[in-house]
């Protein structure tokens, strides 16, 4: 009675009980004799609905794979039915996410490394198509919904955590390839459905994948993992990092272009490109596609062009204008200005590059043309190569080229284009209007003469000539020579008679009008070394001379007598102090005893193989403490520093603290400094622009300002380095005892005193600041406490001995403001540098006007990544970094630059501007950073207060008022002080700037009723 009982169990429970349990009760039926071991397996399915059954009956491991067998094999009108939408196939893939990954992905992981023809590779393939993203993303956003509930409420599931590492897991493995997008795009439109119906899956495709909701996704599910101590780590999430993810977007774009060139397709290429751009990696993402496209062997431009005349008009000038500075950074920066014999065939390289892409875009050469004339085009910053680059594709067209001309000709000679816009940005239009030019005068000579009898250009030389900067006058100097040279003869030729414009600079703007660019072959461009040739080399090295062979010492002894006349130099001879024991050796083990440390790099190769090796904390902390050495010894050396000067920067900027080092942040710091100032005029304008340009975090570009700063206090003479005495060579010093005999005792004291100094920390700007700041207001606090009866804001001396204490006796001092200052008046302050400052304009040609310029030039640009960049560079706390490294810089050049008018008029203006005066409203630290950069220019225009009001009479009146606003908009009285603080330095800008009005009302008064 009881063996069909036990049977009936057994067959009724083999369906809904696992394996195990199966195989037990058979082995108990089994004893009888009636039945035999013999394992149940499912029949491999014939249907999709069977598969489906299937599914959702817990199979065992077999029968999953043989139904994901089944899945992917099944196919309907030759497409795989899994991947097709449709109410099926949406079941299934829905039971698929839901209940086989969960149950089973730690056992198709594991298979996944033992067979290639895995469980896991078939379950990847079925899940493959927007379907399995739909539920894949459907399913993480009810995981996370439930693990945040869970947080609110305070309870844990452990299963929570774990399936979320799966799914997160499983959208890593899924959305790898660079065909997927191409594979869903081709099953979109399989079939003969009607447009109006593929239209809808194709736009649905483009915004589940051409935005950025599955990287939020991703990346709000890693942080709800990280949080939880429990959860199992999941290796590389790198859908949640924005800039994978963009690369594989982009991979994928141009897969689709390659693969498919149908109107159709290019389309849906072009609009996931144009989602793309907005993902905050634009200039990334048009590199890598362009690199694929464009600049491959076998590569062809014209594919790229239909990707970009499909793109909207504002999204294809983005891109065109990325393309331009992609280029000049990769291919013509380094041709300097162009005078080489590798420069012709490289720029007529590039110019054979944009044809290619603008062959069959009319509205890409009006673009070009824009970007050659705009306000804010040309190529701030870049080389002259791109420039010529440009204008030879546009010449192409004789009218456009005459528009050039024209736009270009009545831009320079705008009064308020010379008065407002950067030097940098009028040198860039002036090199366009004279390559222009030349290229009209060769082609239609008679319009060129046309133009130069109106009143447009009559009007811009003599808008140019009455400039108040120097700059802008030579400029307008060079232009009228160069361009009446073109069109006028003999007599008629108009010649200033200037120094300036017959030096090196001016003849080679004059000579601009003798250049012509053909558009030549890009293969120049494909070869794998993009090096640029250099002319100058090291020195070849003398043929190493050889030493004669040693003799072997002869037999005996040899007795020599020594005369006593050499007494005094025997002194000299210091004997070798007794070496420290190593630490290291003395180990108990001598398995633990290294041998194999690195020695110290000697060359500034071997330093950059040094800071590549991040793996190495050996390396790494060599390469640290020897790059300030190492890089200030070399610069006056060969050429090594100069050539390896951009690559060395790069890596230093990007260096990170891997393993945590002591003073890690001064010794990186100190390494940029000793690149500077090895090469000042060349990597001055490279930080400025890497700071606009790079990729990096907010402490990297602060890093950056502060390296400037720095560098410009030292190379002015405010400041000396430790690791530049550290860095003379031993031959250029003489032995201690000589040196007191030429110097004397007080000269060498003095000496080394100087060259002892500690380098300053990486923050040294704030305190350089504060420094400056007692010595601005220190005069008028002593004058404020002498006079009884002035107001008592303007009794400074509580704030300028918390200045100079560091905070102490703040209370004795508050107590009788009045007493210290008239025991102790104010020092003069020297007018006469210690050491002449030789460098000034050089900090204002490299160091300042790159700062500047850029800074305006990203406030008017319109592209998503300069749009990110600004939103970075007003930051709150990298925005009063940069003020204060404007200042410092401005400071330093000193009271003796030529271009001082310039440069302040350049820094006025752009305190005054709305973006920086709408982000110190309520933020003191930026606040703060505006009235020191008034205190800078206000005391290195100390002696030219007059021009001042003469240049900037408006601007000066705006900026009392605006500090008036600051003074009575604070309060003090903080806990923290630094309220009174700002308010105190209010008080002091306040007060300079009401006196020179005083002084000079009549001045402004008629500047600003506009006779003056």
């Amino acid at each position: 009675m009881m063996e069909p009982l036990l049977k009936e169990a057994s067959i009724i429970r083999s369906v809904r009980r696992g394996t195990a349990e199966v195989d037990l009760l058979q082995e108990s039926s089994s004893n009888d004799g009636n039945a035999k071991s013999k394992p149940l397996h499912h029949k491999a399915p014939t249907t999709p609905k069977e598969a489906l059954d299937v599914l959702r009956q817990e199979p065992d491991y077999d029968s999953l794979i043989s139904v994901l067998n089944f899945l992917s094999r099944h196919e309907t009108d030759g497409s795989p039915f899994i991947k097709l939408p449709g109410p099926l196939s949406a079941q299934l893939v829905q039971v698929l996410v839901a209940e086989i990954v969960p149950n089973y992905w730690a056992l198709l992981v594991e298979d996944a490394h033992q067979s290639k023809a895995s469980g896991l590779r078939l379950l990847l393939y079925c899940l493959s198509s927007s379907t399995g993203m739909n539920a894949i993303t459907v399913k993480l956003r009810s995981l996370m919904q439930d693990a945040k509930s869970e947080a609110a409420a305070g309870t844990k599931r452990p299963d929570l955590s774990l399936n979320l590492g799966i799914m997160l897991d499983l959208l890593c493995r899924v959305l790898r390839g660079d065909g997927w997008l191409l594979e869903a795009y081709r099953l979109a439109t399989a079939g003969q459905e009607p447009p109006a119906k593929v239209k809808p899956k194709v736009q649905a495709i483009v915004g589940q994948f051409g935005g950025g909701r599955i990287v939020s996704m991703a990346a709000e599910a890693e942080d709800i993992l990280s949080k939880n101590p429990s959860s199992k780590s999941v290796d590389n999430i790198w859908p949640a990092s924005s800039l994978e993810y963009s690369q594989w977007l982009g991979r994928n774009i141009v897969k689709v272009v390659v693969s498919d060139q149908t109107p159709d397709a290019v389309k849906f290429a072009s609009d996931l490109l144009a989602k793309a751009l907005h993902l905050g990696h634009f200039e990334m993402l048009v590199r890598q596609i362009v690199s694929e496209m464009v600049l491959k062997p076998a590569a062809e431009p014209r594919k790229f062009g239909l990707l970009m005349s499909n793109l909207p008009q504002s999204e294809q000038r983005k891109v065109l204008y990325s393309i331009l500075k992609l280029l000049s950074s990769d291919y013509l920066d380094r041709l300097g200005r162009c005078e080489s014999a590798e420069s012709g065939p490289r720029i007529a390289a590039v110019a054979g590059v944009l044809h290619e892409i603008l062959q069959s875009d009319q509205n890409g050469r009006r673009d070009l043309v824009d970007w050659l004339a705009a306000f804010s085009g040309a190529g701030l910053g870049e080389g002259v190569g791109i420039r010529r680059a440009v204008v030879a594709v546009v010449s192409q067209n004789r009218d456009d080229l005459v528009t050039v001309l024209e736009r270009s000709l009545g831009q320079f000679g705008d009064q308020l284009y010379i008065k407002h816009s950067p030097t940098l940005q009028q040198e860039a239009h002036a090199q366009v209007l004279l390559l222009v030019a030349g290229y009209v005068h060769r082609k239609t000579p008679i319009k060129l003469a046309m133009l130069l009898r109106s009143s447009t250009w009559l009007n811009a030389i003599s808008n140019r000539l009455a400039a108040p900067h120097q700059r802008a006058r030579f400029l307008g100097m060079v232009v009228g020579e160069a361009l009446s040279g073109l069109a006028d003869k003999g007599e008629k030729r108009l010649n200033f008679k200037m120094e300036e414009t017959d030096e090196e600079e001016g003849r080679w703007y004059k000579g601009l009008t003798n250049v012509s660019d053909d558009i030549g072959p890009f293969a120049a461009l494909l070869s794998p070394s993009t090096d640029i040739p250099r002319a100058s080399r090291e020195a070849p090295r003398k043929p190493a001379t050889r030493r004669p062979a040693p003799q072997p010492p002869e037999k005996g002894f040899i007795i020599e007598e020594l005369s006593d006349e050499e007494g005094p130099e025997e002194d000299d001879l210091v004997p070798y102090a007794k070496p420290d024991s190593d630490p290291e050796d003395s180990e108990d083990d001598a398995t633990l005893v290294r041998r194999d440390k690195p020695k110290a790099p000697v060359y500034i190769r071997d330093l950059i193989k040094y800071f590549r090796d991040v793996d190495n904390y050996d390396r790494q902390k060599l390469a640290l403490t020897t790059a300030p050495t190492l890089i200030r010894r070399k610069a006056d050396y060969g050429t090594e520093v100069a050539e390896h000067a951009e690559e060395l920067a790069t890596i230093l900027v990007g260096l990170s603290d891997k393993f945590e080092m002591e003073n890690f942040d001064e010794l990186r710091a100190q390494g940029m400094i000793a690149l500077i100032v090895a090469q000042p005029e060349k990597m001055g304008k490279w930080f400025a622009k890497t700071f606009f340009d790079g990729d990096y975090s907010i402490s990297q570009r602060a890093s950056i300002l502060v390296v400037l700063g720095l560098s410009a206090r030292e190379l002015a003479g405010y400041e000396t380095s430790e690791y530049a005495a550290a860095a003379a060579f031993p031959s250029k010093t003489l032995p201690e005892r000589v040196e007191q005999l030429y110097l004397g005792s007080s000269n060498s004291h003095s000496q080394k005193q100087s060259s002892s100094l500690k380098p300053l920390p990486p923050n040294a700007l704030d305190s350089i600041a504060t420094s400056l700041t007692s010595d601005f207001l220190a005069p008028m606090a002593a004058s404020a406490a002498d006079a009884v009866t002035g107001p008592d804001v303007l009794k400074l001396s509580t704030f300028t001995s918390r200045l100079n204490n560091d905070g102490r006796d703040e209370t004795s001092a508050a107590a009788n403001p009045k007493i210290k200052y008239k025991s102790q008046p104010a020092k003069a302050k020297p007018r006469v540098r210690a050491i002449p400052n030789t460098t000034a304009q050089l900090l204002a040609t490299s160091f300042f006007t790159p700062l500047t310029a850029r800074f305006q030039a990203a406030l008017h640009a319109s592209s998503s990544s300069s749009r990110g960049s600004k939103t970075i560079l007003f930051h709150p706390y990298l925005l009063a970094l940069y003020l204060k490294t404007l200042a410092v810089v401005i400071h330093a050049a000193g009271p003796g630059t030529l271009s001082l008018p310039q440069t302040t008029a350049e820094l006025w203006r752009l305190l005054l501007s709305t973006s920086v005066r709408a982000a110190a409203v309520g933020d003191l630290a930026v606040t703060q950073a505006v009235l020191f950069a008034y205190v800078a220019l206000l005391d290195v225009n100390e002696d030219r207060m007059r021009d001042v009001c003469a240049e900037l009479g408006r601007e000066v009146v705006e900026a009392q008022e605006w500090v008036a606003g600051v003074f009575g908009g604070l309060r003090g009285g903080d806990e923290s002080g630094e309220e009174e603080k700002v308010k105190v330095l209010a008080a002091g800008v306040l007060v300079r700037l009401r006196e020179g009005v005083e002084k000079y009302r009549l001045m402004l008064v008629g500047d600003l009723i506009g006779f003056g």
